[in-house]
């Protein structure tokens, strides 16, 4: 149930201020609008751009295209929504602009491409996957898309419908890599790489015809090859782990751009098979772009390792030439850390968006112009008929965009944010600077809550840890910190050592050494901001998730200053996280390498005393349940207060992308347990 008054989506100016508001309750989860997928018409007429909200009732999340307008760069009246189907996304203009591919799903069904005529009319459906389709492009001349999709083994996936999921044969893996959190088993259904040809496709045939366009599929065997673009008219791109040959290369961080001909003949790889290459983009001259992280001499080493944006010298058009190169630097590694992929104009116009000390710069990466600066949380970006875009939060808004001509300012166009804000007022955060015992800058944001302070102490504190490591806080609007300070508990968050946004040597910090500068820099922020009236220094507790959740653990296990603490979906313990994890074959050997033991949270849980919920989703791969379990059954016999919280259905993501139902369940749980220890 919401508190305060409602305002209509009509509401502005000066009339809102009459209006006393709410503070953010976990109910006002149906009001988040989140943006996505940009795409900018040929000509600079408009922005397409995917728009989704949670929607508890139907638990499940409701997407749909949206257009917005522009004249010279600039809005045109406001945005409109384009598709009337519930689950639209991914949309993508054709080279003329005359239609836009996007991806549709049914109320179940996986989803499929379709396209559909620019000016408007039915949506003509393109393809049918057991699985449904992934990323796709649009050929240079229009008449084709290539796109991915994976292929389930026969006998599986319900590919036939006498064969339940759990009667299905054994599985017999080979491979350290076979799971993948959020989806399960991956070595049975490898996603290969297609062409749908469009040539001969009737511009009144809708959703319902008949027949589908036919499609070629141009890669096979082992192994996933994924992110298609055309390289040139007859040439399709992909990024896969292989070798010179194309033969699968399994069980490694490495992968490359990959290409082959229309015929799936004649492979090549672009890139030179030392590092990891995360999306390759190509400009109407065919100049091409990619991200390559560096893995070091074991082939592993990833740790804060920033992905460098680079320049292919060349797309050989001769079959026999080498087209393998290492391309031209654009990006620094040392600072520049990717908050998204970048976007490649179709005159060479690269830009791309930064995290810096928990915010985001888009920067025009060849002028090293900064087109958008200050308390923005970038999560998308997109060129085009010489217009900017991207997708942002601000601090009063989860997701808004931004647009202007090339090498202007970007400014906001929209005003999602008006969702949340006509229900409750949100809580804009306060920055914190001081220094750890070495001296080192550790640098934050306290969310307190609006009105007075409790008589008796002040408010109470939580201290809340991020993911990652390699991730940042930011002081733009964030469900967790907006519930917990809506709730009355003054929030403090910030970004120690292991992070993200501060430098890839600040990121580097923690590896072999977590449990060490990280906690020196979350006790110092935590310590500072205690010091600062109305806070509450003897009602204190900590919470995070996944690696958040392993210092959760740790703070517990060496200190007894907490109240009570929250440890969620936590690594507790390496030496399992190594046997069940999906990423468990090679991340704990970066992170922690021989220190497994004395890293891990769990060797040290019988110094526990703190009351402490475990809270864990049942299909997370990423942490499996196993780490929470052990923590719990721990606490529980040495008779530590504690409570397991287990999610069913629910993978790592929950707390992003989780069913909106669990989501609201999980804040109510989290905010009962506070309730009950720091009340």
């Amino acid at each position: 149930m919401l508190h305060g008054t409602s305002v209509g989506e009509a509401t502005h100016g000066p009339a809102r201020e009459a209006i006393t508001l709410g503070r953010v309750q976990p109910s006002d989860l149906t009001t988040i609008r989140t943006l996505s997928a940009l795409t900018v018409h040929p000509e600079g007429r408009d922005v397409l751009f995917a728009v989704s909200r949670p929607d508890v009732e139907d638990n499940r999340y409701r997407t749909s295209l949206w257009r917005q307008p522009l004249a010279d760069g600039a809005a045109d009246g406001p945005a409109r929504r384009l598709t009337r189907g519930t689950r639209d996304g991914s949309p993508a203009y054709s080279p003329d602009g005359s239609r836009i591919a996007f991806l549709r799903a049914g109320e179940d069904g996986p989803p499929q491409l379709h396209v559909i005529p620019a000016d408007g009319g039915d949506a003509r459906r393109l393809t049918e996957h057991k699985l449904g389709v992934g990323g796709f492009a649009w050929s240079p001349d229009g008449t084709a898309i290539a796109y991915a999709a994976r292929l389930p083994e026969e006998g599986r996936y319900g590919t036939d419908e006498k064969v339940k999921p759990d009667q299905e044969a054994p599985r017999l893996i080979e491979h350290s890599a076979y799971l993948a959190d959020g989806l399960g088993y991956v070595l049975d259904r490898p996603s290969k790489i297609f062409v749908v040809d469009l040539a001969g496709l009737a511009e009144d045939d809708g959703e319902d015809a008949e027949e589908l366009p036919q499609s070629t599929q141009l890669t096979t065997g082992a192994g996933d090859d994924r992110s298609p673009v055309w390289l040139s008219a007859d040439r399709v791109g992909f990024i896969a782990s292989r070798d010179r040959r194309g033969t699968w290369r399994p069980d490694t961080l490495v992968s490359d751009l990959c290409s082959v001909d229309l015929r799936g003949k004649g492979f090549r790889r672009h890139t030179d098979g030392t590092g990891s290459v995360g999306s390759a983009h190509v400009a109407g001259d065919g100049s091409v772009v990619y991200g390559v992280g560096g893995l070091g001499e074991s082939g592993q080493d990833f740790v804060a390792r920033n992905p460098v944006l680079r320049r292919l010298t060349a797309v050989p058009k001769d079959a026999k030439a080498d087209g393998r190169s290492a391309g031209e630097a654009l990006t620094d590694p040392e600072t520049d850390h990717l908050a998204c992929p970048p976007a490649l104009g179709v005159g060479g116009t690269l830009v791309a968006a930064f995290e810096t000390r928990g915010d985001t710069v888009v920067r025009d990466v060849d002028t090293g112009q900064v087109l958008l600066d200050g308390s923005v949380s970038v999560s998308a970006v997109a060129v085009g008929g010489g217009v900017v875009a991207a997708v942002a939060g601000t601090r009063t808004s989860y997701s808004e965009l931004f647009v202007a001509p090339v090498g202007e300012q970007l400014a906001p166009v929209t005003d999602f944010g008006r969702h949340l804000r006509g229900r409750a007022a949100p809580i804009e955060p306060e920055e914190l600077e001081t220094t750890a015992n070495d001296g080192y800058p550790v640098h934050g944001w306290l969310f307190r809550p609006t009105g007075k302070a409790p008589r008796k102490g002040g408010h109470p504190v939580v201290l809340m840890i991020h993911g990652g490591p390699y991730t940042q806080y930011s002081g733009n609007l964030f469900d967790e910190a907006q519930v917990l300070a809506g709730a009355g508990y003054a929030v403090v968050m910030g970004n120690p050592r292991g992070g993200s946004g501060y430098g890839a040597t600040h990121g580097r910090a923690v590896k072999e050494a977590i449990g060490t500068v990280d906690v020196a820099d979350l006790t110092a922020l935590l310590d500072h901001a205690l010091t600062l009236p109305g806070l509450d220094a003897t009602r204190v507790g900590v919470q995070g998730g996944s690696y958040g959740g392993l210092m959760t653990t740790w703070l517990v296990a060496h200190t007894d200053r907490f109240t009570a603490a929250i440890s969620e979906r936590a690594v507790n313990a390496w030496d399992s996280f190594a046997g069940t994890s999906d990423i468990g074959w090679f991340f704990g050997d970066e992170y922690v390498g021989a220190f497994a033991h004395e890293q891990s949270p769990l060797t040290w849980a019988d110094n526990i005393t703190t009351p402490t919920m475990v809270i864990h989703s049942e299909r997370d791969f990423r942490c499996p349940l196993e780490q929470g379990q052990r923590l719990f059954s721990r606490l529980r016999r040495n008779g530590v207060p504690t409570r397991l919280l287990v999610f069913p259905g629910e993978g790592h993501e929950l707390t992003r992308s989780g069913q909106p139902r669990h989501r609201v369940q999980r804040f109510e749980h989290i905010l009962d347990w506070w309730a009950e220890h720091l009340a």
